[in-house]
């Protein structure tokens, strides 16, 4: 059996290497989490960005009082300077119709990645503990919760690749250790006054099992199980 341990070693090692070879081709980017400005009208929105060796994220909200604008993001490919995402989610698909981006990262991509945490990877929601006992989910249905955590940061995004539905994503910086796992919250797309909310939870891994309890942002109990996604 392939343990979390193995699959989290490896992710380590990628890391290491992509880092030794960004050394020799400075134009290459790499598991890590950056973050740009733009100025829209009197707004200085902060584009995020979360990636890994396979998987990239876009998320836009206001700076000033982390208002949630978009998030996009799906597998990607690189080509020298530049990132095609192929989406499996965009929350403004209806304005803007895209499916796919080609990204030229430039200077103004400033990394901001923290110290590696506990749990770094991507997790889907794959079920809850409830007093009966656990009640999983099919993880292969179209239908997902992901949540992705890389140098510090987090985002969680509720989604449909079939019907490209978005349902929606919070995200911000977090830490994990010695069995707690704490969140702070620089965005939430459904509700924006639980901007800045710190919620503590506890944790344990079994095998490729996360489960994470504690009190969501609305205050209720949960206890929940997020499965490593590897791969597609």
């Amino acid at each position: 059996m392939i343990t979390f341990r193995k699959i989290y070693t490896s992710y380590q090692m990628k890391k290491t290497s992509s880092l030794l070879f960004l050394c020799c081709v400075s134009s290459v980017l790499f598991a890590q989490v950056y973050s740009f400005d733009e100025k829209v009208d009197s707004k200085i929105l902060s584009h995020r960005i979360l990636m890994d060796e396979q998987y990239f994220i876009e998320t836009v909200f206001d700076s000033a009082n982390g208002a949630f604008v978009l998030t996009r993001g799906g597998f990607y490919t690189q080509h020298k300077k530049t990132v095609s995402v192929s989406f499996e989610f965009n929350s403004n698909v209806e304005a803007d119709q895209l499916k796919t981006k080609l990204y030229r990262p430039d200077a103004s991509w400033k990394k901001i990645s923290k110290t590696d945490q506990l749990l770094e990877g991507k997790w889907l929601m794959a079920g809850r503990v409830k007093p009966e006992g656990e009640q999983r989910r099919d993880l292969n249905r179209s239908r997902k919760t992901m949540k992705m955590l890389l140098d510090g940061y987090f985002q969680w995004i509720a989604f449909d690749t079939s019907s490209f539905r978005f349902m929606g994503s919070g995200g911000g910086t977090y830490t994990a250790k010695k069995g707690t796992y704490v969140e702070t919250l620089d965005y939430f797309s459904r509700d924006n006054s639980k901007v800045g909310k710190v919620l503590p939870f506890t944790f344990t891994r079994k095998n490729n099992d996360w489960y994470h309890q504690g009190l969501n942002s609305k205050g209720n109990p949960m206890h929940e199980i997020w499965h490593w996604r590897n791969g597609q």
